[in-house]
């Protein structure tokens, strides 16, 4: 099966000719579509515009509404309403980009990898051509591991539950580029530990053609060795890796990535520059901010409309009271991640506290309204020390790494804040609380409920001024429980995918 790309290759949209063996107008064949660096480039954009929408929007505001931070609220109309009140099923259409929208990029990335090898070896070209074509290979294997990251770590159980050696445990892994109607040809599900084994190798890929790319001395080739980078260096391989180790629970290397990250360029945000960050998109613990601009504004991602809504009165989500308990006066997060809002229902003024971490960039609006668009921040420096924190107090015997790290975190965030020195339980419990504290929104919770074997209830023990909103939030909402290793904390292949892929019939994962 032949497939046929635009000459821009990131407009996504194919046109149509009278003849079916005419290639219509403007169009290039997949023998032709990369023939120059280039064209190369062009396409390795279209790779960045796919990182970009699988790290914003619902991609990280849905596993968050799905679990305990955030309730329903009676004007949402219903809104992401199935993920939040756990009706969750294999025709749950919100989750649905959630497989297509990664392996629709694995392919892209698929067909780019040989053609960009061929370019390589290709005689007479240049060797500026050359690094900069090692550069995009480098970034199209960084590319292929977070993706099958983010599908291993939302359709599959944790490293830590059961075998990652059994049948069936991983998703399909597909590393060539070859499109076809024949169903037997589609791929079955592989082991969690062989979709590890795929990720880590295109990340040691990744690292070793950016860090060639970063040392050959040519104009701009250090420029994303710096905070608010808009394209992936070395550091962000580090990132990555940190943040899979900790998944697999492999704590020295969890260990020893995340710090090779923070002793890079990189600084904790202080008070002031953590409030303006979530609004203008700029700060010294960014490591990675992918590039977006007023034109590519409608391809920018609108995270923070999954909680706000530019009608009078109205936001669709609000903190559970456990949420509000964890900030305190002194915490700067405290006001860069919520305000009183009156929601208003059947003309009845509520006080609510609505959350507004991701307020829209006004760069991205178009007209009055609001968009709530941000550029995705992916990996922020902050998430490095807490991974530091919780790998060394995972390994029983590294308690002042642990506490370094948290109290870190802490004295940038909290004025006036002492450094404690904690210890067991109380260390692992104080971390996991920071974790949620600082990534709330992020689309971290539910992987981390499930990894930390716990469960879930949504308390509404508001007070003060929030008294009254219990009244407000959608029973449903309200009412959802997840017990520990709870089926619904993986998501279910498909419909669609298990009716079209004989090779995942008896596979869909358990509970569904």
């Amino acid at each position: 099966m032949k497939k046929v790309f635009l000459s821009i290759l990131i407009a996504g949209a194919l046109f149509t000719s009278c003849d079916m063996n005419e290639l219509p107008a403007g169009t290039l064949s997949d023998e032709t579509a990369i023939q120059t660096e280039k064209d190369a480039m062009k396409f390795r954009n279209g790779i960045y515009n796919s990182i970009r929408s699988l790290t914003g929007g619902g991609y990280i505001a849905y596993p968050d509404i799905q679990a305990d931070l955030f309730i329903g609220t009676v004007v949402n109309g219903n809104r992401i309403g199935p993920i939040s009140a756990g009706n969750i099923n294999s025709s749950t259409q919100e989750f649905a980009s959630f497989w297509s929208g990664p392996y629709s990029s694995i392919a892209d990335v698929n067909y780019f990898l040989p053609k960009v090898e061929s370019l390589m070896a290709a005689a007479g070209i240049s060797d500026a051509d050359r690094i900069s074509l090692q550069r995009y290979r480098g970034e199209a294997h960084w590319a292929r591991a977070f993706f099958y990251y983010f599908l291993a770590d939302h359709y599959c159980n944790s490293y830590n539950v059961g075998d990652p050696n059994a049948a069936n445990t991983g998703v399909p892994l597909i590393t060539e580029y070859k499109p076809t109607g024949d169903y037997t040809h589609y791929k079955g599900r592989s082991t969690l530990a062989e979709t590890f084994a795929l990720v880590e190798r295109d990340l040691e890929q990744a690292y070793s053609d950016l860090e060639a790319y970063e040392k050959s001395g040519v104009d701009g080739a250090t420029a994303n060795l710096s905070s608010n980078a808009s394209y992936l260096s070395t550091y962000t391989v580090l990132a990555l890796q940190a943040r899979v180790a900790l998944l697999k629970g492999d704590y020295d290397t969890a260990i020893a990535k995340a710090e090779k990250v923070i002793s890079g360029p990189y600084e904790l945000s202080d008070y002031d520059e953590y409030l303006n960050m979530w609004v203008t998109d700029a700060g010294k613990e960014l490591i990675f901010v992918p590039y977006g601009d007023s034109k590519q504004g409608p391809s920018v991602p609108s995270t923070g409309s999954a909680w706000l809504s530019n009608f009078e009165g109205v936001i669709d989500y609000v903190p559970s009271s456990d949420v509000l308990g964890l900030y305190s006066e002194e915490d700067v997060r405290n006001y860069s991640f919520f305000d009183y809002f009156e929601l208003k229902n059947e003309g009845q003024g509520t006080m609510a506290m609505s959350f507004i971490k991701f307020p829209g960039n006004p760069v991205f609006n178009t007209g009055s309204d609001n968009a709530f668009k941000n550029k995705p921040k992916p990996f922020r420096l902050s998430e490095m020390y807490l991974i530091v924190a919780e790998a060394a107090a995972a390994k029983g015997n590294a308690t002042d790494k642990a506490n370094a790290a948290l109290n870190a975190i802490r004295k940038a965030r909290i004025e006036g804040y002492n450094d404690q020195s904690l210890s067991g339980t109380t260390l692992i419990n104080e971390i996991r609380m920071e974790r949620a504290k600082e990534l709330i929104g992020e689309g971290f919770r539910i992987s981390d409920l499930r990894r930390w074997g716990l469960g879930f209830t949504r308390p509404v023990n508001y007070s003060g001024y929030l008294s009254d909103l219990p009244s407000v939030l959608l029973p449903s909402s309200v009412e959802t429980v997840y017990q520990a290793g709870d089926y619904r904390y993986v998501l279910p292949i498909p419909v669609g995918e298990m009716d079209s892929n004989p090779q995942l019939k008896g596979h869909q994962n358990p509970g569904y």
